[in-house]
């Protein structure tokens, strides 16, 4: 297999190296990342300024841009062929419930499932994790399991896994994302030259983290795996809107 790893933690991050120590022993691997640290990027995509592609010691590929660019950019023409997969990751924290819109983790996998290649974003269950290798390990399984009973369709799991050791994971599930409660105030701090400075919130408590969630899973030392899409459509609206619409125009 070939597999195409990033991230928003950016290229140096232990996170990425343990992915790619253990991928590479089972794929042929490329690696293209971001220079610097941009978790919080979500999908965005740098359009004022042309981007620079630079290989490290290591041969990993770094960009001067967002997890998207790097992908689209490997994706787009920097690989000489399409890989089988795009994994993302390991993140140094969750990146479950409301976190998978602002993550630069999942919208570097997005981007692979989007150009339609099956992909998986990688995380952690909290920052400064320790236990990477479990991450590591469970991602193998994946792949080593899609080789034999691959996706009947492009895929994009969100993959979330507990900081414990390997042995005292309780199994895999399958989840849906859960809900957080509404974010914490912004931190209001003044400058040496007394201007006015925001830092944006902590992430709000679960709010929807009851059983079949990411959240419960993952409380519960066991791999949250869910499977997301792109589709923003509110369909259960369609209607609902539409007969609104005519209300407006018989107005």
């Amino acid at each position: 297999m070939k597999i195409l790893l990033s991230n928003d933690d950016g290229y140096f991050a232990p996170g990425l190296s343990v992915l790619a120590a253990h991928i590479a022993q089972l794929a042929e691997i490329t690696v293209v990342a971001p220079e610097r640290n941009r978790s919080g990027a979500s999908n965005s995509l740098t359009l004022d300024r042309p981007l620079s592609v630079k290989k490290a010691a290591n041969g990993f590929f770094y960009v001067n841009g967002t997890p998207t660019d790097c992908v689209h950019i490997a994706l787009t023409g920097l690989m000489d062929e399409m890989p089988d997969m795009v994994i993302s990751g390991i993140n140094d924290g969750a990146n479950m419930g409301d976190d998978t819109i602002y993550s630069g983790t999942v919208a570097a996998a997005m981007e692979g499932y989007l150009l339609g290649i099956p992909s998986i974003a990688l995380s952690m269950s909290q920052h400064n994790a320790t236990h990477f290798e479990t991450a590591a390990k469970v991602a193998v399984e994946l792949i080593q399991h899609y080789q034999k009973h691959g996706f009947s369709s492009p895929t994009l799991l969100n993959v979330n896994v507990p900081d414990i050791p390997y042995h005292e994971l309780q199994g895999r599930v399958v989840t849906r994302l859960g809900k957080r409660h509404k974010a914490e105030p912004v931190v209001q701090l003044k400058t040496p030259r007394n201007e006015t400075v925001y830092w944006v919130g902590a992430a709000g408590a679960p709010n929807d983290g009851g059983p079949g969630t990411d959240f419960y899973a993952v409380a519960n030392k066991q791999v949250s795996i869910s499977p997301i899409q792109v589709d923003l459509t509110n369909h259960q609206q369609l209607t609902e809107i539409n007969d609104w619409l005519n209300v407006y125009h018989e107005a």
